[in-house]
């Protein structure tokens, strides 16, 4: 019987059986790890209540096999309260985290990263710049995030007044010197990202990488929390 005690959010739930639960939860500890809440679907059970969304809990799971068993639940903190493009925002980063995360792989710096842009989703009414944080987090636990400051062909420092070309296998490359027609992404934009500057030009920049870095991993099939996003 484990009885160790994990730090934890719900990423997701669905229906099981007739009277239980399957809970995606992302785990500091263990990473992301799935298990059954016997019996708590149609009960008023203060354990039901606690598998929700956008809330630090703690938990105790049993089992040898991937699918654990809750054995025991309680609440850290109150849950996070969002609304508007904020919640479709949270919902995306649970949505994310589920496809990108493997089962089983701890992260302090993404479980980190999600409780930070959870407040700040609640806080802080710039919600791209928390979004492309929390990404680059991710990404950076996948190995896949860039050097912001490296021109990889060349092996030089990115240089604010030049414009690069990206290389998702490889990273940044100087792009020849054309006036006559502007294209590749703009140094300053890079150099900006390198030191955690979120600027209206750096944000374009990070969007449009983050959407090319996240594809493979993601898959083909939509995430569920952008068409929320078109539909509204």
């Amino acid at each position: 019987m484990n009885t160790e005690w994990l730090n934890a959010y719900v990423l997701h739930r669905r229906p099981y059986r007739e009277t239980s639960y399957i809970v995606d939860f992302f785990t500091l500890e263990e990473g992301k790890v799935s298990a059954v809440a016997k019996g708590v679907k149609n009960s008023k059970s203060d354990k039901k209540s606690l598998l929700q969304p956008f809330q630090q809990l703690r938990l105790q799971l049993s089992g040898k096999s991937d699918l654990k068993n809750l054995r025991h639940v309680e609440s850290v903190r109150p849950s996070v309260s969002l609304t508007g493009n904020a919640l479709f925002c949270a919902m995306y980063l649970n949505e994310l985290t589920n496809r990108v995360m493997p089962a089983e792989l701890a992260s302090d710096g993404v479980f980190y990263a999600y409780t930070d842009a959870l407040t700040a989703l609640r806080d802080v009414s710039d919600v791209e710049a928390t979004l492309r944080q929390f990404e680059f987090a991710l990404l950076d636990e996948m190995g896949l995030l860039p050097d912001f400051t490296f021109d990889v062909e060349y092996e030089l420092p990115i240089v604010a007044n030049e414009r690069y070309n990206f290389q998702p296998d490889a990273g940044f490359i100087k792009l020849p010197r054309d006036y006559t027609v502007i294209k590749g992404i703009p140094g300053e934009a890079l150099l900006a990202l390198s030191e955690g500057a979120f600027t209206p030009l750096s944000k374009k920049v990070a969007k449009v990488l983050c959407r090319e870095l996240l594809k493979p991993l993601i898959g083909d099939k939509p995430l569920k929390s952008r068409e929320l996003f078109t539909q509204k």
